[in-house]
């Protein structure tokens, strides 16, 4: 791997000539090593074939150097090598450095993602099926309680499950560990009854104290996650013996169904199987149809569970790569877990497979209320929104105008790394129109802390997907925390009538109303809203979605071309 590089490095100083005349002195000082070594680098490659080399005697003497093989062929070797060691950002690092045209970055591209998709082979006369995908995201942690991002939910959705589940094409609620369950009349005490002998990857048997231990950690948890407002609404929870488990909310809400559907409710095991918190993220034990064995920077690897309760996965493993390529179309933004593919009809007739689900993410900006600050006069708010909206507003009236001019010239947005460039983008738009402005990017898991409360803008985003009237809630929820406090009571108020509607439809026509409400008072801006980028996978069969638009790798298989 290093000499590809020394050599790569070498035809990068001496530009596109095939032949060079240079000094061992001018040659060490490429390769930043002794002349010794500098002599070992060029005899190597003559032995490779690489080049040609003509020395000539005396001090000061200028040898010559031919080139026989072109750049792009030692990049080419030199990312497969990186790919065969799953070193797949340095191979991706080699074509952006070493790839100056396009053409030849699309076919190297094509190279690297040959290696996704399906793949079989023989082992002790058993056929063993894997599915290499890629996605966009780094996963630090499949841990339900303390993951944040796209592809961790998706990981986590494989390896764990939940009480009960949505199902992807019917959007019911289903059994999931539960066989069954009831609620009583007020809707505030629910009873599931758990399905016999499921066992978790360690061979353990699940039991009511892993359903009262999961979440009772949720609810003493200090992490401020998504649908945190529901651990806060679980009065109690107790294992009337092995099989049953009885759960007390402080209140009546429609969509704690809906919770116990998400990633953020899985059933772990009591006491984390003895991991302790932060292993556990890395080395988890569900009862999930994969059991995950390998998890780094860059990889992390499934292996079916064979005793899954729902039936084995027709898969054997899965390895799933962090491949981190920008999407042409919307550079940095990692909204999508799945790498896309931009030209698949470049790829081989046949090899590929588009598969999308119904699934988008809209960007929003809110305004800080609750900070002291000119945010708080409702025609300053109309003004920044106006802005954004790339529109010339109304002249500002008086009270407008001494409340900005009073206030601090800086604005602060708050976002995460990952819409780093939509802030600096707003920040652009607003100092266009003379506002000074400042981005503090904070990881996810920092995002709902004190940094909204000190900023004067908000950026963040909503998944609309099949649980979009959970994650609303829990949008107005948290977003009623930075508003003046008539619009805080107002959120509030909506949100309990929502919470306590059995029908869905009316339960959307009051979300449809808090936005409405937010927007109206320039609380809240609509920066824009696309589908999760369309993935392109090698073909495969029995694609399906789970209520998430993830694809569910319990029934994907794929007919091997050749073993």
């Amino acid at each position: 791997m290093k000499l590809y590089n020394q050599f790569l490095r070498l035809r990068a100083q001496y530009g596109e000539s095939n032949e060079i005349s240079v000094t061992m002195d001018e040659l060490a000082v490429t390769f930043d090593c002794t002349h010794r070594n500098a002599l070992s680098i060029i005899n190597k490659m003559t032995q490779h074939g690489w080049v040609r080399w003509t020395p000539r005697r005396g001090r000061g003497s200028r040898s010559r150097l031919e080139f026989l093989v072109k750049p792009e062929e030692i990049a080419a070797k030199s990312m497969m090598q990186a790919i065969n060691r799953r070193d797949i950002r340095k191979a991706m690092d080699q074509i952006h450095t070493y790839s100056p045209s396009a053409s030849l970055q699309d076919r190297l591209q094509g190279w690297i993602m040959s290696y996704f998709g399906g793949h079989s082979e023989i082992r002790r006369n058993r056929q063993i099926d894997t599915l290499r995908l890629p996605v966009r995201q780094k996963l630090y942690t499949v841990d339900p309680l303390y993951m944040n991002l796209l592809a961790e939910s998706f990981v986590s959705s494989h390896v764990f499950d939940g009480l009960v589940r949505r199902d992807g094409q019917t959007q019911q609620i289903v059994p999931g560990l539960a066989h069954a369950w009831e609620a009583n009349a007020e809707r505030t005490v629910w009873t599931f009854y758990l399905r016999k002998e499921v066992l978790f990857h360690n061979g353990k048997m699940l039991t009511a104290e892993d359903v009262v231990y999961t979440f009772e950690r949720l609810m003493r948890t200090s992490q401020r996650t998504l649908y945190s407002f529901m651990f806060r609404q679980i009065q109690s929870v107790t294992a009337l013996n092995p099989l049953t488990v009885i759960m007390e909310l402080k209140e009546p809400n429609e969509l704690f169904l809906s919770f116990l559907c998400t990633s953020r409710a899985a059933i772990v095991p009591k006491d984390l199987d003895q991991l302790g918190e932060q292993q556990f993220g890395l080395k988890p034990v569900g009862t999930g149809p994969f059991r995950l064995t390998e998890m780094s920077e860059n990889l992390c690897c499934l292996e079916v569970f064979s005793h899954y309760f729902q039936g084995r996965p027709h898969l054997d493993r899965v390895e799933i790569i962090h491949v981190p390529w920008e999407s042409a179309d919307h550079p940095g933004d990692s909204s999508s877990p799945f790498h896309v593919i931009h030209n698949p009809a470049s790829a081989e007739a046949g090899a590929w497979s588009q598969i999308h689900s119904d699934v988008t993410v809209r960007k929003f900006v809110t305004c800080n209320t609750e900070k002291e600050g000119p945010l708080r006069n409702q025609e300053v708010r109309a003004r920044i929104i106006t802005c954004l909206r790339g529109e010339e507003g109304p002249p500002a009236s008086n009270a407008a105008s001494k409340a900005e001019s009073e206030a601090s010239i800086s604005l602060q947005i708050a976002t995460i790394p990952q819409y780093r460039q939509d802030a600096d983008l707003i920040a652009a738009r607003l100092e266009e129109a003379g506002y000074a402005c400042s981005v503090a990017s904070v990881p996810v898991e920092d995002f709902k802390g004190d940094v909204r409360l000190q900023s004067d803008l908000i950026l963040f985003s909503l998944i609309r997907d099949r649980d979009e009237q959970l994650r609303l809630f829990d949008l107005y929820l948290t977003a009623a925390e930075h508003v003046e406090p008539h619009t805080r009571i107002d959120i509030e108020k909506l949100l309990r009538k929502i919470g306590n509607e059995p029908d869905e439809q009316a339960r959307a026509e009051g979300l449809a109303k808090l936005e409405a409400l937010l927007i109206r008072e320039n609380h809240l801006h609509i920066l824009y809203e696309r589908p999760v980028q369309t993935a392109y996978l090698p073909s495969v069969r029995g694609v399906t979605f789970n209520s998430q638009g993830w694809v569910d790798l319990r029934h994907v298989w794929f007919p091997p071309t050749s073993i």
